[in-house]
């Protein structure tokens, strides 16, 4: 049963966001959608699915697969449900593509380690959507597989059907569930508190990383960041999270804001919030304290162990 955070109304959650997003002075875009595309295919379309799945794992070894196929859903231990191509091998979203309008950042070597999933053959099979289904050019020509905007990738170290080695990796990169969004542990809001035995109790992500600040970034007037280039590698932005996807988060100031390459970026009382690449797993806090400008943050937006200016 989904806990009372969850359930909060949209509309409320909407106005709420609005409110607190005209407080720290930022506008909101208006979102964009992306074409959609194939119909729901047929048991007979595709072929033999458990064939197929049965050979992913020479099929992934053997290279990326230039088709998708009919798109399921799989559901995985941890993460609940996520989907799955026509093989059985998870898609993946990377935290610094956009979703409105949608938009591709993996490019080059990045895409050789995520493919793109090709959007042209791709069919909603059971369980998925038709309507969240789309695509968008990438900069080659090629159209790319979107899933509610978000372009779809797979990961090359997934060899059989059903692994999730992607899942977390660089703190941007998440197996898509069915609704576009990053799957992750069941009853774990997007935002939400844990108690640190040093830190004390300080905000995690979705996938239990811990979030952090910079010092070097502005939240008045309005929310700017200074984490940007070869910074964003080391320090992953956290992408927007609805207010009522959250627990234990200070309302005041809980907005989003647009960056200078079209990202959003999440904030708590206005102040930007990133995640650590040097965070492997739940609990980590290796970025606490990193160059004397990076620190966890508490409920209220604050900073652990440092001073506000």
């Amino acid at each position: 049963m989904k806990t009372s955070w969850r359930t909060a109304s949209l509309v409320a959650s909407a106005a709420a966001v609005l409110a607190l997003t005209t407080a720290c002075g930022q506008d909101t875009a208006p979102p964009a959608a992306s074409q959609n595309v194939g119909a729901t295919a047929g048991a007979g379309d595709v072929g033999d699915i458990g064939a197929g799945r049965a050979g992913a794992g020479a099929r992934a070894a053997a290279g990326p697969s230039d088709t998708a196929g009919e798109l399921s859903v799989s559901t995985d231990a941890e993460l609940g449900k996520v989907v799955t191509d026509s093989l059985g091998l998870t898609l993946y979203r990377f935290d610094q593509d956009t979703a409105e309008p949608p938009a591709s950042n993996c490019e080059d070597d990045c895409a050789k380690t995520w493919p793109p999933v090709p959007a042209d053959d791709a069919t909603a099979g059971e369980g998925i959507d038709e309507a969240l289904l789309g695509s968008v050019d990438r900069a080659d020509g090629t159209k790319q597989l979107t899933v509610a905007g978000w372009p779809a990738y797979r990961y090359v170290k997934d060899v059989n059907a059903g692994d999730v080695k992607g899942q977390g990796v660089g703190g941007k990169w998440f197996a898509l569930n069915p609704q576009g969004k990053k799957a992750q542990a069941a009853d774990r809001p997007g935002l939400s508190t844990r108690e640190d035995p040093k830190l004390g109790e300080i905000v995690v992500d979705g996938n239990g990383m811990t979030v952090y600040r910079f010092m070097k970034d502005e939240a008045w007037p309005k929310p700017v960041s200074a984490c940007t280039g070869a910074c964003l590698e080391k320090w992953p932005v956290v992408s927007p999270v609805d207010f009522d996807d959250t627990k234990g988060i200070r309302k005041k100031g809980y907005m989003t804001f647009t960056r200078p390459d079209g990202a959003e970026q999440q904030t708590i009382n206005c102040w930007p919030l990133y995640t650590f690449a040097g965070d492997k797993a739940p609990g980590d806090t290796n970025g606490q304290g990193v160059g004397g400008t990076w620190y966890a943050v508490r409920p209220d937006g604050k900073p652990v162990g440092a001073s506000e200016r």
